[in-house]
């Protein structure tokens, strides 16, 4: 795939399909998979059309290349031809979600806002509304643009090429982090074509093979994972909305089948999602066969999550070989290691030599902790680095994750302190150049291999537990948490004990009403966390479904509910606290230990 990264930029690669392929198509947004008129199609020569007149609008409304525009839109081809219309205008896309009704979900939308210094709003029609009384609330409605659906628009034809190259920033992708601060990756052109490159080269894309999926286009899996390397190596995206698929997974399925798709990504929750709810019913008649890769990223890879699938939709022809674990990144334009070559692999290792970051097969009569490969690298030199040493390990050693190459990108907007400890790292031995990502892994036999993330190790009386480890083990042993989400995380003790840390545990319930059974699910929770890990827990929390944060992506964020909790702002169905926690206010329904 040398080709693509010769193009100059993303612009110039579509302009040559929309010349080349005017007819084929390009992309299609998808309501409803089985129905035959389901579907909308854009060929490549109307998403051209589309995306010049758009830029041309921009022009008019006084945006230089650079100015940054805020596109908020819903699922569809809307967003599409407007972030290529960016592009084509040389104007950084800032790709965010709808204001939402929640107060943290507009607050966030300002921050970005803010942080990004937006000169134009872009939305279409069918979102105006709620993005007009935004604006308005936020005292912005200059900044807002007609609806770019709205009628023909501009003359395409008066559309001129701006000078863009592989410096030229075309994103600002802003992620939420654990902490839910906004902070925006510049991705440049240059970036976005290696990271198209390179996931085109690992799961062999070409101009034939159909890409599609579910995910949010203003994530970075969705927007550099679905749509951008389908466009740029000529074939088609087809996308459907997220909460189609949140409502009806099997549509999803659907949709790989009718549409053809070779390549489909989702994060963890979503394969399990698929497992439990899906019916027999819903998926009669389903093919599998042709679904070559099914990328498994964004959040951390369970191998009995992909067990359940693959055992779910064998009968429906899906390959064992079309599981494909993956690592990746907002930071790194998106993805960095991928398994395409599955089934996938894993790897049994010793829990207590893991919590000294020490990486051993475990014997079958030993405490273990099995690990997916999330497969070798792609186009990005790793490091497993001592986090405190700053020495780089060597393979097998347990270490902060770092990266260098061609993908990753040129920091965070505006945050040039940050910049030089986080991208522009150097290694003990005068290594410079490294993206520290704050994960922690380990290379073995050439693949990565993820066991958290630094900030939310937990630990607790001089051992080093994984909260994510503790989640899984909750569902496991507890019915009533399964397919639910938690978040584990420590606080200060209250003194009494020498301050030592304490863990507290929050998990959603759904459908436990009484108190009685309550207090025995905490008390449960309570003695599957001291048999499996050894450790006392200072609270038990019980949410109702929704009530564990999580990024747009959905990951857990564990630092934004540590800080929930001791503010006093989490509202649990039930508390159980032991005597020596620092804890909020009790609320009703609280019981002390």
């Amino acid at each position: 795939m040398a080709g693509i990264v010769a193009n100059p930029s993303v612009t110039t690669v579509i302009r040559q399909h929309a010349e080349n392929q005017p007819e084929k198509r390009a992309a299609a947004f998808v309501t409803d998979p089985v129905d035959p008129d389901g579907a909308h199609w854009m060929t490549y020569a109307e998403l051209d059309e589309r995306a010049r007149s758009i830029a041309v609008r921009l022009r008019e409304r006084g945006l230089v290349p650079g100015d940054r525009a805020l596109l908020l839109y819903p699922a569809g081809l809307a967003f599409v031809t407007a972030f290529l219309g960016c592009l084509y205008a040389g104007v950084v896309a800032v790709p965010s979600p709808l204001p939402g009704r929640y107060r943290h979900e507009r607050h966030r939308l300002r921050r970005i806002m803010e942080d990004a210094g937006v000169t134009a709003v872009l939305t279409d029609t069918s979102a105006l509304g709620d993005v007009r009384e935004w604006v308005t609330e936020e005292r912005l409605g200059h900044l807002l643009l007609p609806a770019t659906d709205d009628g023909p628009g501009p003359d395409a034809a008066d559309w001129r090429m701006p000078h863009t190259d592989h410096s030229t920033l075309a994103v600002l992708q802003y992620t939420s982090g654990s902490t839910g601060d906004p902070k925006g990756v510049m991705i440049s052109h240059g970036n976005l074509l290696h990271n198209t490159a390179n996931i085109a080269a690992a799961f062999g894309l070409d101009d034939t093979t159909r890409c599609g999926g579910w995910i949010p286009h203003f994530h970075d899996m969705g927007l550099m994972g679905l749509v951008i390397p389908p466009l740029v190596t000529g074939s088609a995206t087809v996308l459907m909305s997220p909460s189609a698929f949140l409502k009806r997974p099997h549509m999803w399925l659907h949709m790989v089948d009718r549409f053809d798709i070779y390549f489909s990504a989702a994060p963890d929750f979503a394969y399990e999602l698929c497992s439990r709810r899906v019916t027999d019913a819903q998926v009669e008649g389903l093919d599998l066969s042709r679904w070559r890769h099914a990328c498994d990223g964004s959040e951390p890879v369970r191998s009995a999550v992909l067990a359940r699938f693959h055992e779910r939709f064998a009968p429906y022809g899906l390959p064992a070989a079309s599981l494909a674990p993956c690592y990746g990144m907002a930071e790194a334009t998106l993805f960095v290691s991928g398994a395409p070559d599955g089934p996938p692999r894993t790897r049994r290792v010793r829990a207590d030599l893991l919590e000294r970051n020490e990486f051993r097969p475990a014997a079958a009569d030993e405490p273990g902790r099995e690990l997916v490969s999330c497969g070798p690298p792609h186009g990005a030199e790793v490091r497993i680095v001592d986090p405190d040493t700053l020495r780089t390990l060597p393979e097998g050693g347990v270490g902060e994750i770092w990266l260098r190459g061609p993908v990753i990108g040129h920091g965070y907007w505006q945050r040039d302190a940050t910049n030089e400890a986080d991208f522009r790292a150097t290694t003990a031995e005068g290594d410079p150049g490294y993206l520290r990502t704050g994960d922690l892994g380990v290379l073995r036999d050439g693949e990565l291999y993820i066991t958290g993330r630094i900030k939310d190790v937990l630990n607790l009386r001089g051992r080093n537990l994984y909260p994510q480890d503790i989640e899984q083990e909750l569902r496991l042993h507890v019915p009533e948490l399964a397919s639910l989400a938690g978040a584990c995380f420590a606080v200060p003790g209250d003194g009494t004990q020498g301050r030592d840390d304490v863990l507290v545990v929050t998990h959603e319930v759904r459908g436990v009403r009484d108190e009685e059974r309550l207090r025995e699910l905490a008390t449960g929770m309570r003695l599957t966390v001291a048999r499996e890990f050894g450790a006392p827990v200072g609270a038990v929390l019980l949410l109702r479904p929704g009530g564990v944060r999580r990024t747009t992506s959905g990951k857990i964020q564990r630092s934004a509910m540590r800080e929930l909790f001791r503010a006093g702002e989490l509202r649990p169905t039930y508390a159980d606290y032991q005597e020596n926690l620092l804890r909020p206010t009790r609320t009703a329904g609280t019981a002390t230990a």
